[in-house]
């Protein structure tokens, strides 16, 4: 990007927040619009279940509209966005497994119950063939823990630098060096 590309982008997204943070609805349908796909594809390369992604999405932008008046600008409006849906994920990473957790010790010791494991149905979807890309990337990915598999999108996919990486996870530049090259070394290994 040029200077003058990310200068007028900025302005651009300063406008588009001036405009929701009056009430303005079309502007806020605009911001959805701008970034639903990629929040979308975010959340998909995080949780990598089809049946959730809108959920959490939903979430990530009721919480950008509700939180929109804390938004200050030092990052782009995506990268802000961004944070919102990563931590959205891991929050709902957290409660998924602590329900399971939940349900399997009230399933314990009851023996005319099966297990989860026992019970357990696959139904999950079959994959749409414009997503057959982004599986295979995925099945590679399958090994790495969701905060490196989330660090290796966005560096690899979405082309973030180490530098804008270091100010969306809060991490140190060394640390965030370490876990792309061993991640890189697991997937490749896959």
């Amino acid at each position: 990007r040029s200077p003058h590309a990310l200068e007028t982008t900025r302005d651009d997204e300063a406008a588009l927040v001036r405009r929701i943070r009056t009430g303005d609805s079309a502007a806020f349908a605009e911001l959805v619009a701008r970034y639903q796909s990629r929040v979308f594809s975010l959340i998909w390369g995080i949780l990598r279940d089809p049946n959730h992604v809108e959920d959490v999405a939903q979430q990530v932008f009721a919480k950008v509209f509700f939180s929109i008046s804390r938004f200050d600008a030092r990052s782009s409006l995506y990268t802000w966005i961004h944070k919102i849906a990563v931590n959205e994920c891991y929050d709902f990473l957290r409660k998924k497994r602590a329900r399971k957790i939940v349900y399997e010790c009230e399933t314990a010791g009851s023996e005319d119950q099966l297990s989860p494991l026992e019970s357990a149905v696959d139904c999950t979807p079959v994959v749409e063939d414009r997503l057959e890309q982004r599986d295979l990337a995925l099945r590679l990915l399958k090994g790495l823990s969701p905060e490196d598999r989330s660090l290796l999108l966005l560096k690899e996919v979405d082309g973030y630098s180490v530098d804008e990486l270091v100010a969306l996870t809060g991490m140190n530049e060394n640390t965030i060096k370490v876990r792309l090259f061993r991640a890189r070394k697991k997937a490749a290994a896959a």
